[in-house]
């Protein structure tokens, strides 16, 4: 008789972490702590992850933790190291300081400096910056601050002007408080420094140093008018979000010593017809391209393209003053009126900057693909180039399209054709691959000589743009497979695949338009592809690549290679915009160290640090995207404040409980229309519709549906606008009165009403249903 296997027991599930407990580990951890963090330590896993970011978001709204996904933070809780500034002295003389940035909303706590001998107390005063470990005083005296921190070390003042709004006194002085509102001090300036200086002002300015136990005082260095005009609506955005839009002279001051560029160890490309493509107003230009067919016999009717890239790293040697700077900043901002580069225009407008007919220093790669557009091989190297001419992408695509100008055109043969022929080719291989394709549409704004919108355009999608970013995906998967296999450091670019809950949600959503959606833990963009093919030019096509669109993860940077679920990729890392990215600049290092290009590699000291630097550098990504949407919202809402009561045509681009969120088509201007102010009946939510639904008529107002709205009010400091719904909905024959959706809670969306009013309503309602 064969020997009964014995099953073995399942896993003991551990139950889901206390809220005390979550807090006590939040309190005791040294180091950033995420939602991964918290999971790892109390063995989260499988189908426990649901209920406990149920948990985690059940505290965030009881305001017992705060923060993003990789950084979760008691409310108010101080670091045990941290940077302090002193900002008075108390009635007993001693020091009283405050944390120099303070995220939480409850009023950041005064701390006692204990400052130790006296020359330590001489050494620094009111004004000054420390680095200070921070003790709780568990029994603090009454009045006395609740914290007590030890000074570690004095630290530099930061030689970097900020923005700030200016109150007038009554005895001609004044003070300055910051934009930033995390900066928790002011600045006095003095009458002198105040003449002609008006109450209320935008004014850039200077932190100086003050007496020793005075207050801290400023400069005004530039006076920039009303905050309120929308010339001032970036600058104000850049402050507010402690992006740092000026380089410290001893920044620029390295740019003295930079080296010449030399032929050493170097390839020469200069003879190869590399060209510039980029946007009409592009100040600089990181990357150049060049393609001709193979003549390798074996390769039939395949191409050689060559991506060369500025070679940034080259300047920038790692921990110098301009790459801490650059490493600050993580990337560069753009907004419709002003760029914040990362790096000082000298490098990223000149020495780094690929211009056309002058000699420059890169990093290329050459690859070689098949008429299939698959690659045989990729060879990288470090190269001196000369750029033959400088495209736009409309010039390229007149060229191509016939028309060219007295630029483009001699290009069109050597050039621009074999470059269109070997992304035909790579078009082949885009479609075996079935990145996601999603279609949604890019805005543009266009700024007059005042700073003010000129116009709000939506530019055509050339081909020219797709060739440029076919070759550009091709380089970046080159970079991420050559350091893998030198087994390198290296950060990727990471997109996540979407998660489970995200894709049962969508699955729930599309089966409300009759579209079914398979319902499983790992979904594929292929099939993703295939719904936005069946919608593609239906009414529901912008609904649904939107609601595709929310239910993706967000990209990131990561040392751990979890592959790019958009682009349907399994190593990819940012090579080719070194000029305006950290993350590429990490990369030229890593491949000039894995392939011996030169002394200036990867340092061992930075490759120790690059999940730290990935981290950073993705919430330094998220805070200039919120920059950017937050000054493009409120420049919309500039525009529009002369149009009240005038009618527009949209979509439904978001519905809640209290109401939708309206897109206007011809702007792309996002507003609110409250729930309270839709129809004469009352609404409920339907989650899985998305959906507003009349309890009366069954009137639906569904996320997507076009709508024509009348705007009632702008609020343009907020980057808020209000609209009145003025179009109806859709109605349904089969519509049951009983709402089959989530109540709204017991919210009533318009005023209780006696009930032989409210009866004649229904009956008219219901009248009118039947006759529609």
């Amino acid at each position: 008789m064969a020997k009964q296997k014995k099953r073995s027991s399942p896993p003991t599930i551990r139950p889901l972490p206390e809220k005390s407990e979550i807090l006590e580990f939040l309190k005791t951890s040294p180091q950033k702590t995420g939602k991964r963090e918290i999971g790892r330590a109390f063995g989260i896993r499988g189908a426990q992850r649901v209920p406990f970011k149920q948990l985690l978001r059940e505290m965030a709204d009881e305001g017992l933790i705060e923060g993003r996904r990789k950084k979760i933070t008691r409310p108010g809780h101080l670091p045990p190291v941290t940077v302090l500034s002193i900002t008075h002295l108390d009635e007993e003389g001693d020091l009283i300081a405050r944390p120099e940035k303070w995220e939480s909303e409850e009023q950041p706590p005064l701390i006692l400096v204990h400052s130790g001998d006296k020359r330590a107390r001489e050494s620094f005063g009111v004004g000054d910056r420390v680095l200070a470990r921070i003790t709780k005083l568990e029994t603090p005296d009454t009045g006395i601050p609740p914290f007590e921190a030890h000074v570690i070390k004095k630290l530099p003042k930061e030689d970097r002007e900020l923005l700030g709004i200016f109150d007038q006194l009554s005895d001609g002085s004044g003070i300055i408080k910051p934009i930033d509102r995390k900066i928790l001090r002011e600045w006095v300036v003095s009458v002198k420094d105040s003449t002609d200086v008006k109450d209320g002002e935008l004014v850039r300015f200077m932190p100086s140093k003050g007496p020793r136990h005075g207050p801290s005082l400023a400069t005004i260095s530039a006076r920039l008018g009303n905050p309120d005009e929308q010339n001032a609506v970036s600058l104000i955005a850049i402050h507010r979000h402690g992006i740092p839009d000026h380089f410290p002279k001893d920044v620029l001051n390295e740019l003295d010593t930079l080296p010449a560029l030399t032929l050493d160890k170097r390839e020469d490309l200069r003879d190869m017809a590399l060209i510039t493509i980029d946007p009409f107003d592009a100040r600089d230009h990181d990357d150049a391209v060049y393609a001709c067919e193979d003549t390798d016999e074996s390769n039939v009717g395949g191409y050689v393209v060559t991506v060369a890239i500025a070679d940034v790293s080259y300047y920038i040697d790692t921990g110098s003053k301009l790459d801490r700077e650059a490493l600050k900043r993580g990337n560069s901002v753009y907004f419709p009126d002003r760029v914040v580069p990362m790096l000082p225009e000298k490098i990223s407008n000149d020495l780094c900057s690929l211009r056309e007919h002058e000699e420059r220093p890169c990093l290329a790669v050459t690859m070689h693909f098949d008429k299939y557009g698959d690659k045989i091989d990729h060879r990288f190297m470090r190269a001196v180039m000369r750029s033959h001419a400088k495209l736009s992408y409309e010039q390229a695509q007149m060229a191509i399209n016939g028309q060219g100008d007295e630029t483009a055109l001699p290009l069109l043969e050597p050039v621009l054709k074999p470059l269109w022929a070997a992304w035909r080719n790579l078009l082949k291989a885009r479609a075996k691959r079935h990145p996601l394709e999603l279609d949604l549409p890019e805005r543009k704004i266009v700024m007059d000589d005042q700073g003010r919108i000129k116009d709000i355009l939506t530019p055509e999608r050339l081909e020219a743009h797709k060739v440029i970013e076919e070759f550009m995906i091709a380089a970046n998967v080159c970079a991420a497979q050559t350091l893998d296999q030198h087994k390198s450091p290296v950060i990727y670019r990471i997109h996540p695949v979407p998660s489970f809950e995200k894709m049962q949600s969508l699955a729930e959503f599309l089966q409300t338009l009759k579209i079914k959606f398979p319902r499983q833990e790992q979904i594929k963009a292929q099939q993703l592809n295939d719904i936005l093919l069946k919608v593609k030019d239906t009414e529901f096509d912008d609904l649904v690549n939107e609601t595709v669109l929310r239910s993706q993860s967000q990209a990131e940077y990561n040392t751990r290679n979890e592959g790019h679920f958009g682009l349907n990729l399994q190593q990819y890392a940012h090579f080719t915009s070194p000029i305006r990215r950290y993350a590429d600049l990490v990369v030229h290092r890593a491949l000039i160290g894995a392939l011996g290009f030169g002394k200036d590699g990867l340092e061992e000291r930075q490759a120790a640090k690059l999940g730290t630097i990935a981290s950073d550098i993705s919430d330094l990504e998220r805070r200039a995207m919120a920059a950017e949407r937050e000054t493009t919202d409120r420049l919309i809402a500039y525009h529009l404040a002369d149009n009240i009561g005038a009618s527009f045509q949209g979509r439904i681009s978001g519905v809640t409980r209290s109401g939708l969120f309206v897109r206007l088509s011809d702007t792309g201007a996002d507003g609110f229309i409250p729930a309270s102010k839709i129809g004469n009946e009352y609404f409920y939510y339907d989650e899985k519709r998305r959906s507003l639904i009349g309890e009366q008529s069954g009137e639906t107002h569904q996320m997507g549906a076009s709508v024509t709205v009348r705007l009632v009010e702008a609020i343009p400091t907020a980057g808020a606008l209000r609209f009145e719904l003025t179009s109806k909905g859709t109605f349904s024959k089969d519509f049951d009165k009983k709402p089959g959706g989530q109540s709204m809670r017991g919210r009533r969306t318009k005023r209780p009403e006696n009930s032989a009013k409210r009866k004649r309503k229904i009956k008219h309602a219901n009248k009118r249903t039947a006759k529609k």
